[in-house]
């Protein structure tokens, strides 16, 4: 991971820091497939939604996209000269005309939901969203080509007929992955959806595109989508969320209690899994922690868990060159996404502030309280 370029003894904890340098780094990679296509990238807001720096970020990407309205609203009012696309596996009737007023592009998950909304779309482009039945997902819950899966309508449920009418096609097969997944993904997608294709202006190839993680192959990626630009003469469109802030933030957290406990050494921090990096119980996974070591690595093992009554809210074990002690601060690595917009404070435990870092710094940009936590329980 990133090593963190800033000065954590000041801050208050727990807290995120976003690297504002990282984020700009990641967007010019971004940029640069733009560039060289002419293919369109959109930030998955369901990843990342810190809109203090959508200002900087607008001027690499073409716009946002949204899984439902507030993000809508979100990506209209922070990207104001940029798209916005909506995709929702169904729409309530109460907000789809708002949903319409905002949106450039509106996915439908289904030719019914169309039909029963199109009429309603105003100057909004349509597209459905289908499911080549192809991925290569490993984990079961973000797996959206898994059998029965309600993402998306499947080929044996879709008829070209379906086409008329819309301007686009959407698929989302992928997850942290290459552009390899993508080249071997193509050609399901073209198999059963292709007879559709010349009569649309545009194709969304979704997210799960990794494409700023070191090692990614851009030169593969560009040439399918040159290739199926050429073949097909539509528009692309790439919606990522992770790779805008790949690697580029951080969670600072404080140490506020070491003790054995079965021969086990426990180290209790101010930060929670469950509230604060909940994709470390759902994927499961084991985040970067910067300065230390596996599980018997380094001299000093410590299993971190949180300050929490659920048994399971623990982070991992991480190994040190030294001893923990109260007050030390540590440093997980990646945590710029899916953690500020999945956020909770079960147990009253309060949200982290948010900070960025720059060549200046690191500046405040939202401390949270008690009202924050009181204002969503009734």
């Amino acid at each position: 991971m990133n090593a963190p370029c800033f000065d954590v003894s000041t801050l208050h904890t727990p807290c995120y820091v976003v690297d504002e340098r990282l984020i700009e780094r990641n967007m010019m990679v971004l940029d640069g497939i733009r560039r060289r296509t002419g293919a369109k990238i959109l930030l998955a807001q369901k990843a990342f939604s810190m809109f203090s720096l959508y200002p900087m970020m607008s001027q690499y990407i073409d716009g946002t996209t949204a899984s439902g309205l507030y993000e809508a609203m979100l990506g209209a009012e922070e990207m104001p000269d940029r798209q916005v696309h909506i995709y929702s596996p169904a729409y309530r009737d109460n907000e789809f005309d708002r949903i319409a007023k905002i949106c450039d592009h509106i996915i439908f998950n289904t030719p019914s939901q169309y039909k029963r909304f199109k009429d309603r779309a105003g100057n909004a482009e349509c597209g459905i969203r289908v499911n080549p039945g192809y991925s290569e997902v490993e984990t079961a819950i973000y797996d959206p080509c898994s059998p029965m899966s309600r993402l998306g309508t499947r080929a044996d449920d879709f008829d070209i007929k379906d086409c008329e009418g819309i301007s686009g096609l959407h698929f989302h097969t992928m997850c942290e992955q290459g552009s390899d997944v993508l080249e071997r993904t193509l050609p399901h997608f073209e198999k059963h959806f292709g007879k559709c294709i010349d009569s649309l202006k545009w194709v969304n190839f979704g997210g799960g595109h990794h494409i700023t993680k070191e090692g990614y192959d851009t030169d593969r990626l560009c040439r399918l989508i040159d290739a199926f630009r050429e073949k097909y003469g539509v528009e692309v469109y790439l919606e990522p969320g992770e790779a805008h802030a790949l690697d580029a933030g951080f969670l600072v957290t404080e140490v506020l209690d070491v003790f054995e406990s079965c021969g086990v050494s426990h180290a209790i921090i101010d930060a929670s899994a469950a509230c604060h990096m909940p994709d470390v119980l759902e994927m499961p996974y084991r985040p970067p922690l910067y300065g230390s070591g596996g599980d018997g690595e380094k001299r000093y093992t410590y299993r971190i868990g949180a300050a929490t009554c659920l048994a399971g809210d623990t982070v991992g074990t991480y190994s040190f060159d030294r001893p923990l002690s109260v007050g030390d601060r540590l440093i997980f690595g990646d945590m710029a996404i899916y953690t500020m917009c999945k956020n909770n404070t079960f147990n009253g435990i309060g949200l982290p502030w948010i900070y960025t870092a720059n060549d200046s710094g690191t500046e405040l940009v939202k401390k949270f309280g008690y009202e924050d936590f009181r204002m969503r329980l009734s």
